[in-house]
């Protein structure tokens, strides 16, 4: 039962570091906080992505109160039965696998924005002039100034795609946590439940061992007389 709190617990962090994701990832929208960025299109793809706001976000929430409907108490206490137990925990098994899925996929697109930077206007004009650098760029601080327009465009995309990674790297973390437990009661009730039925079929083949032993010391006792009124006539003839 403290595991299966414990548990519990792990989905309801999901839900704030879901609502920050949203959060985040909309501010991506308005760099230096101005509109103006997003109606012009004038933004780095990969916020078109929508991976703060969908995957790590509103499916992680979904996700999230699909995992605490299922791990409340009386959900938990009223599926005992075998087959009840097994798809229960094959479906929490599942989810996690999806959760590890949707916060990966964040953390993928987020680390792809954060090495390409930001889309911002440089005397040669508008373009992704730190594409080619492999993320050098994060470490070169003195090149942060070719990026004229939005101010502080640099400093932007760099806090926010690295809190957008932090935050989905702990529902990675969080997730592959519930996929192991899961798997451990899964393979673990399985073994107990091949431990009961060999508890059950040991004494249950001892006695029935028993019994062919004792039916055989029973024809024993009934053929030995046969042999010998055949070895006695063979001699007398």
């Amino acid at each position: 039962m403290g595991l299966q709190k414990c548990r519990g617990c792990l989905s309801c962090l999901l839900i704030p570091l879901a609502l920050w994701s949203i959060v985040v990832n909309i501010l991506l929208y308005f760099p230096n906080g101005k509109t103006s960025y997003a109606t012009s299109n004038q933004l780095t793809n990969y916020v078109w992505y929508f991976e703060g706001i969908c995957f790590s976000g509103v499916m992680m929430l979904l996700l999230a109160a699909l995992l605490i409907t299922l791990e409340r108490d009386t959900f938990y206490q009223c599926c005992q039965s075998e087959s009840c137990n097994k798809t229960y925990r094959v479906s929490l098994f599942v989810l996690a696998l999806l959760g590890i899925a949707f916060s990966g996929y964040s953390v993928i697109i987020s680390t792809l924005g954060l090495v390409q930077g930001p889309f911002c206007n440089t005397p040669a004009g508008w373009g992704y002039i730190f594409k080619d650098t492999a993320g050098g760029y994060l470490i070169e601080y003195s090149s942060w100034s070719q990026c004229i327009e939005p101010a502080h465009a640099v400093e932007w995309n760099i806090i926010l795609f690295s809190i957008l990674i932090a935050l989905s790297g702990l529902q990675v973390i969080i997730c592959f946590l519930k996929v192991m437990a899961e798997l451990k009661q899964i393979l673990c009730g399985t073994y107990s439940v091949f431990i009961q039925v060999t508890k059950d079929l040991v004494p249950n083949l001892r006695v029935v061992l028993h019994q062919l032993h004792s039916d055989a010391d029973l024809y024993q006792l009934k053929i030995w007389p046969l042999v010998f009124m055949n070895l006695k006539h063979y001699f007398l003839i």
